[in-house]
């Protein structure tokens, strides 16, 4: 199903979310909807992101399978994606929070300036994912693209330190599979026992 789906129908589907939630915001008489879809706009942005970031070890784990090789195919599709809902969660900040004053005075929280470092990481990402700017950059761009990996760690500290650290099980829980599946390649391209190596005498 997927494979046949155009990019124009994958964004469509990736988008369906923010819209309904903007929708949502500019239409509801509730004064704390903004406030309420902060934890859904911000969690769509994370699991894109992991999804993403999931292509490569995927693809390594069950070579064969046409599922990696999709995600693989249309990985900066969805990382676009990723930093277009994290532009929505941070619109949605700013909404609820109201004030340039509210917004410094909670830059010192670790789950603030961690949200905006990785939302900072993401923009230049995002400006640079079209062909045209590869092209440009050259060795270069993969360079920068590689960036994606701080934002998610930045990410993950994020949404852990959400509440104080009080909750941080869902966070993990989501970059688990993440972090196993690095942990895979890191050990397939640099640990693993060679076939034919010989051990030295």
């Amino acid at each position: 199903m997927f494979a046949r789906l155009s990019p124009y129908g994958l964004w469509a589907i990736l988008a369906l979310p923010a819209l309904a939630w903007s929708i949502q915001a500019l239409t509801s008489t509730d004064e704390r909807i903004v406030h309420e879809l902060l934890h859904p706009s911000g969690e769509m942005s994370a699991r894109i992101l992991i999804v993403t970031l999931m292509a490569t070890p995927l693809a390594l784990l069950f070579r064969g399978w046409r599922g990696p090789q999709w995600l693989k195919k249309n990985r900066r599709y969805l990382g676009v994606a990723s930093f277009g809902y994290a532009a929505l969660h941070t619109l949605f900040y700013l909404v609820d929070t109201g004030s340039l004053g509210g917004i410094l005075g909670e830059l010192d929280r670790t789950y603030i300036w961690t949200g905006w470092i990785a939302f900072a990481i993401f923009v230049p990402l995002a400006l640079t994912s079209a062909d045209w700017a590869q092209r440009l950059m050259g060795r270069h761009w993969k360079t920068l693209q590689r960036m994606t990996y701080a934002a998610a760690v930045f990410t993950l500290l994020h949404w852990a330190a959400l509440h104080d650290w009080e909750h941080p099980e869902a966070a993990i829980t989501h970059f688990l599979p993440l972090a196993l599946l690095e942990g895979y390649r890191v050990w397939y391209w640099y640990l693993r026992p060679r076939p034919g190596a010989q051990t030295a005498s």
